[in-house]
């Protein structure tokens, strides 16, 4: 068995880690590698999930999502970080890419063999709650004050009233742009009050030739649905969907019209579009591109001193932030859930935390971790994402957003090639999912 599980190991790394001149968008995207591949890898500790599945105990185990050498390099990270407290911590990862991991989970979970800790975003808490315990009493029980994380991110890891996750990150959507592109242009960059108006006559000016103003992903969660939620939209109130929201659909139609009507964005493919958009950026070909701090990194090893972070504009031009992030939760089926949150306390404390924002990017759930995250990073760069984490508010969303984020990628295309507008097809899904 051994030798079979080396073999995969080797082959799955000779094609996926080592290919030379692989296009870094698709290694950095976390559908990229795994989608489709039918094994997930596991840490260096682990095994992979071939071959009668993986053992060890369950309280050590963290099934998440793996597509790509970023992602597993994030979780490395806190297994160093808190290798560095103590050196006899362990923890074996396991799981799928980003794209199936909402759907496989609620299969894995429910196994006799399923790890005893998850992963969960703040969008998709509400959706994979049932698999999740609450924390509230075990974390009363091992002394850890779970009031002193984000309170967004807190709301948006609390299902019927109880808290099913912890937070690492609690990440505005930012606006990446390229300094030298914007200088060559003449223009001012990105500060912390910036209009629509003026994010698109900055967008047309910096369109010439082979660059465009801003790459485009065509995803729900991107830049029409930032700038509706800078607005003051919501695509969800009070547990019920609220995609025709008028900030938001508008919004979503001015980021159809970039591309439609201004053309200063190309249109995105209808699958997979994000690792293109984000490729536009790193190659200099797109001078802006809406995305998360859990990218900036990745970002900034690409473009140096080129890169800048401002705010997602807005009509009145005022930061307001439309909060992600991630977190560990603890299966409802554990069979010990105190051990498992022994392992998960190990992984959010405010040491591991801080690292990790230091090393990866992620903008930290605890704001005394702050400083660590901000180390050589531009001024103006922190003055933007801390503005929107400060002026932020969650993404709580309902708890069939999976299909709901299926359908739009299904329709979106639609919407930037002009066949129809935002409002119908925001209203189409939100007849037709709304629950």
């Amino acid at each position: 068995m051994s030798a079979t599980i080396e073999k995969v190991d080797d082959d799955l790394r000779d094609q996926r880690w080592d290919m030379p001149m692989m296009d870094r968008a698709a290694l950095l995207s976390r559908r990229a590698l795994l989608a489709g591949a039918g094994v997930g890898l596991l840490g260096a500790s682990g095994a992979l999930t071939a071959c009668g599945g993986p053992t060890g105990d369950p309280s050590t185990r963290l099934y998440t999502w793996i597509s790509s050498a970023s992602d597993r390099e994030q979780w490395e990270a806190f297994i160093g970080a808190a290798k560095q407290e103590d050196p006899g911590f362990a923890l074996t990862l396991e799981g799928p890419s980003f794209e199936d991991f909402w759907t496989k989970a609620k299969t894995r979970m429910t196994a006799k063999d399923a790890p005893a800790l998850l992963t969960t975003q703040a969008a998709r808490t509400q959706e994979i709650g049932p698999l999740l315990a609450p924390l509230d009493g075990l974390a009363q029980d091992a002394g850890v004050d779970l009031g002193a994380f984000n309170e967004a991110m807190m709301t948006a890891m609390t299902v019927d009233g109880t808290i099913r996750a912890v937070p690492y990150d609690a990440e505005p959507m930012v606006l990446y742009f390229n300094r030298s592109l914007f200088e060559a242009a003449g223009l001012e960059l990105p500060g912390l009050d910036y209009t629509t108006d003026h994010f698109l006559d900055d967008a047309k000016a910096l369109t010439s030739g082979d660059v465009h103003g801003l790459a485009i992903s065509a995803g729900l969660v991107h830049l029409g649905m930032a700038i509706g939620f800078a607005d003051g939209g919501a695509p969800v109130a009070d547990g019920g969907l609220t995609l025709t929201d008028p900030a938001i659909v508008e919004g979503m139609q001015f980021g159809f019209d970039l591309v439609t009507e201004h053309g200063v964005a190309t249109a995105p493919s209808a699958v997979d579009s994000e690792p293109a958009a984000q490729q536009e950026l790193m190659g200099g070909t797109a001078a802006m591109y809406v995305d998360g701090p859990w990218m900036y990194q990745v970002y900034a090893d690409a473009l140096g001193d080129d890169l800048g972070v401002g705010v997602i504009p807005s009509r009145s031009g005022d930061a307001r932030g439309l909060i992600q992030g991630s977190g560990f939760g603890i299966a409802a089926e554990a069979d010990d859930p105190a051990a498992a949150f022994r392992t998960l306390a190990a992984i959010t404390t405010p040491n591991v935390i801080g690292s990790v924002a230091h090393a990866r990017g992620t903008f930290p759930s605890l704001a005394q971790e702050r400083d660590r995250w901000a180390e050589g990073k531009p001024e103006d760069s922190v003055r933007a994402v801390t503005a929107l984490a400060d002026s932020g508010q969650p993404l709580v969303t309902t708890s069939n957003w999976n299909e709901i984020v299926s359908v739009f990628a299904q329709y979106a295309t639609d919407g930037f090639r002009g066949r129809r507008t935002a409002q119908q097809i925001l209203g189409e899904i939100q007849e037709a999912t709304a629950r």
